[in-house]
């Protein structure tokens, strides 16, 4: 096709093309280009603003003191004790990220088969929260709620005979929300995609007192190779047996995803999830246009290692992937982002790039 006098051509052979693009005048009245010449000028027009209030910072933390651990599948990422989680959200303080979300690295010798270190009111993460809401209180903290990081065999839930199981784990689950909701956290994110777990925590969180306390459901989360790193970092990946397909979502699949977060806003969740990023940006598009609901998007750990491993070999220009790809989740529709790049890309919207 070409365009002529704003008129489409069909055109059919070379030599009608060239005969066309002769004919056409050169004052043409539609040039899409006036609108990119300057950067001035592509901001006037720019559909989509990535902005720092969009941006979530997941943490790893682990058991020491002064303690950074490099989590090696994942460039510039480290594992911190809890005084180093401390000073990271004060730098997110500082770079004005709104919320920060916590998993654990849990030692061998406390995972077992129930994840029972997932109740323990002292566990990692109930002291990263105290300590992060102790003198950064404005910071929004964000906790998982799964057993993954906890049992010795690497599954979200219980199992029985190979089987997970399902109420049997989300009894579990409301009891891990009221022990994150005391240490302080501001948002239970159940990760564990069991069946009913959100309606079963919003219950317990509102008979607790804990009225305030938001779910963030992730509301459709996928069986995914995009895990790997994140499982590296938490101490899950030579513990997990077998796989997730059971419970987490098959990839070949976009209406099942509308089906659960419709059950997951029945239930009682304030904000849905979709997990992971990058490969599902059709579903993040069609569940905010569907639910309207706040809708976020976690750039998972593989998808950030690839970045990050590609621009640690001078692949690609790693600042400029990294504002791209966060920049594809708001114009899919999302209204926050999960993501390790949260203070690089922070510290480059602050300088205004």
């Amino acid at each position: 096709m070409a365009i002529k006098f704003g008129r489409p051509i069909e055109m059919r052979d070379a030599p009608r093309r060239q005969a066309a693009l002769a004919s056409t005048p050169l004052d043409l009245a539609i040039r899409p280009r006036r609108n990119r010449k300057a950067e001035w000028a592509r901001r006037l027009v720019r559909e989509n603003v990535l902005t720092t209030d969009d941006l979530i910072w997941p943490m790893f933390v682990v058991d020491g003191h002064n303690t950074r651990a490099p989590v090696v599948s994942m460039p510039g990422v480290d594992r911190l004790s809890v005084d180093q989680a401390v000073r990271d959200a004060e730098r997110a303080a500082k770079l004005n990220i709104p919320c920060i979300a916590l998993f654990p690295y849990t030692e061998p010798s406390l995972r077992d088969e129930h994840g029972s270190e997932a109740l323990n009111p002292n566990n990692l993460v109930c002291q990263s929260v105290r300590a992060i809401k102790k003198e950064f209180p404005e910071i929004g903290v964000l906790c998982d709620v799964a057993l993954d990081p906890f049992t010795s065999h690497g599954h979200d839930g219980l199992i029985e005979d190979g089987r997970i199981l399902n109420d049997e784990t989300v009894a579990v689950l409301v009891k891990q929300a009221l022990v994150q909701a005391e240490a302080g956290c501001d948002v239970i994110a159940p990760s564990d995609m069991m069946d009913g777990r959100v309606g079963a925590i919003r219950q317990a969180l509102d008979e607790a007192g804990f009225l305030d306390v938001q779910i963030m459901s992730y509301a459709a989360k996928y069986a995914s190779a995009f895990y790997g790193p994140f499982r590296d970092a938490i101490g899950s990946a030579k513990t997990l047996t077998g796989d997730k397909r059971t419970y987490q979502m098959d990839s070949a699949n976009s209406d099942e995803a509308l089906r659960e977060v419709e059950l997951d806003i029945a239930e009682g969740a304030d904000m849905v999830m979709v997990k992971p990023g990058m490969p599902y940006l059709d579903v993040v598009r069609r569940v905010k246009d569907t639910f309207a609901m706040p809708t976020f998007v976690y750039q998972v750990s593989g998808e950030y290692a690839m970045i990050a491993g590609a621009a640690a070999n001078g692949w690609i220009d790693g600042d400029h992937a990294m504002m791209e790809s966060l920049l594809g989740f708001k114009r899919a529709g999302a209204d926050g982002i999960l993501t390790y790049f949260a203070p690089k890309a922070a510290e480059k919207l602050k300088a205004g790039g």
